[in-house]
């Protein structure tokens, strides 16, 4: 088969799939809010969409929108974020949210190289956002997609797959005139043949060359970042403000259950990362979340 009946056998046999188990009723596709949009992309960087449609709602509840959250208090933000893991990303989304009131006037850039200079956006979500909020067919690659190529135009065998030869074949088969649907169609696609490869372990995103074997999460410095947020986020009073005293780093290590000296370096290293990345402050010996 030549390169452009490939091409135009893939392209009916994704959107006959979309037609038949599209995740259609999704509800950041039933919006074309710029906002809405944005925080599904930025929940579902590094999650399950199993696990976002459980938050995204009321999320949007509570911050419907980017004054909102620009306005609100970072603990209040990083509290709904609880549960969803990696809550840098809760605090970058807003610090973008204060970026965009105070720099585009409220509203989201629909400029590719302006929306990777807000906070927590990469190649990757950029050009999600151009596709799904703006209708644009920007070149951009997840893990569905990238799994969906992968099976479809590269050899069992073959191993090492980069990213920059996958993008030839997006480029190949883009819908430029439904690019948002078109995307929608892959990332269902990928994600079915995500649940198949599971049960026959062939999931073809282990042949790409950025495959990442994830480490395990219990007992890592991850896991003690989120625990140590949660003791602290939990240090508030009933007004919802932050608990006046603050906590010491003995009170974390005790909370932790961590002891010795092994294990306390672990709290010095965790605490000044958080320290770095601005999620707490510290005033002499006592540590609190950071509502600035």
């Amino acid at each position: 088969m030549d390169t452009s009946k490939k091409a135009a056998a893939f392209k009916s046999a994704v959107r006959h799939h979309y037609r038949l188990q599209g995740r259609h009723d999704l509800p950041w596709r039933k919006t074309r809010d710029p906002y809405a949009i944005l925080v599904s992309e930025v929940m579902l960087q590094q999650t399950q969409v199993s696990r976002v449609e459980g938050f995204y709602g009321r999320f949007l509840e509570k911050f419907p929108d980017f004054r909102t959250l620009a306005d609100a208090r970072a603990s209040d933000v990083l509290a709904a974020w609880q549960g969803l893991g990696y809550n840098r990303r809760a605090l970058s989304l807003k610090r973008l949210a204060e970026t965009v009131m105070g720099e585009y006037g409220g509203n989201l850039p629909s400029d590719r190289a302006a929306l990777e200079r807000l906070p927590g956006i990469g190649k990757g979500t950029s050009g999600s956002l151009m596709a799904f909020v703006f209708n644009k067919p920007e070149l951009f690659i997840e893990t569905n997609i990238r799994r969906v190529f992968i099976h479809h135009f590269f050899p069992r065998m073959r191993r090492g797959v980069t990213d920059e030869e996958i993008e030839r074949y997006i480029q190949r088969t883009m819908d430029h005139a439904h690019p948002r649907e078109w995307y929608w169609a892959l990332m269902d696609y990928g994600a079915t043949l995500g649940r198949s490869a599971q049960g026959i372990g062939s999931n073809p995103n282990r042949r790409s060359a950025h495959y990442k074997k994830q480490g395990t999460f219990r007992g890592s410095d991850r896991e003690l970042r989120g625990r140590i947020l949660r003791y602290l986020l939990s240090q508030k009073n009933a007004k919802g403000e932050s608990a006046k005293k603050g906590v010491n780093k003995g009170q974390l290590a005790a909370f932790a259950g961590i002891s010795g000296s092994v294990e306390s370096g672990r709290i010095e290293r965790v605490v000044s990362r958080l320290l770095e990345e601005g999620f707490i402050i510290k005033r002499r010996n006592s540590i609190y979340i950071n509502d600035r």
